[in-house]
């Protein structure tokens, strides 16, 4: 199971942002994506923080109360982003994935965002190889 990488259970299709969208934008971007929330990136697609749903809730709620919306992504991202390599064991992600962490890590090659892994990603390459044991019992 050590030999399973991020690389081959990540996503290439992340929802993005960028620090200057406005908070009803993100909103949009978020409810036609299937993540709960992806990367902000900057113009040479480096990640520079993270927007989720929970971070979107309370802004968008004052946003919606007063029907201004003068908030930005920066306002409210996530500013110290924890990331993974595509090399990164499974294994490894699993441990980082503990209660209280975050469900989705960018994935970064070079620099550059590359994909994203969730905690469903991280389980579907668990049972892939909960599989091949009962398979090929030992």
């Amino acid at each position: 199971m050590q030999s399973l990488k991020v690389k081959d259970y990540m996503s290439h299709q992340a929802v993005t942002f960028t620090p200057g969208m406005s908070l009803s934008a993100a909103l949009e971007k978020v409810l036609h994506s299937t993540h709960v929330g992806g990367p902000v990136i900057n113009e040479r697609e480096e990640v520079v923080g993270f927007l989720s749903e929970q971070d979107l809730l309370d802004k968008l709620i004052k946003v919606s109360y007063h029907c201004q919306d003068t908030h930005i992504v920066s306002d409210c991202m996530y500013k110290e982003v924890l990331s993974v390599s595509p090399e990164t064991s499974i294994i490894d992600l699993a441990s980082m994935m503990q209660v209280g962490k975050p469900k989705v890590y960018p994935v970064i090659d070079n620099g550059k965002l590359v994909g994203i892994i969730s905690r469903s990603d991280v389980l579907r390459a668990v049972g892939a190889s909960i599989e091949l044991c009962f398979k090929n019992p030992i």
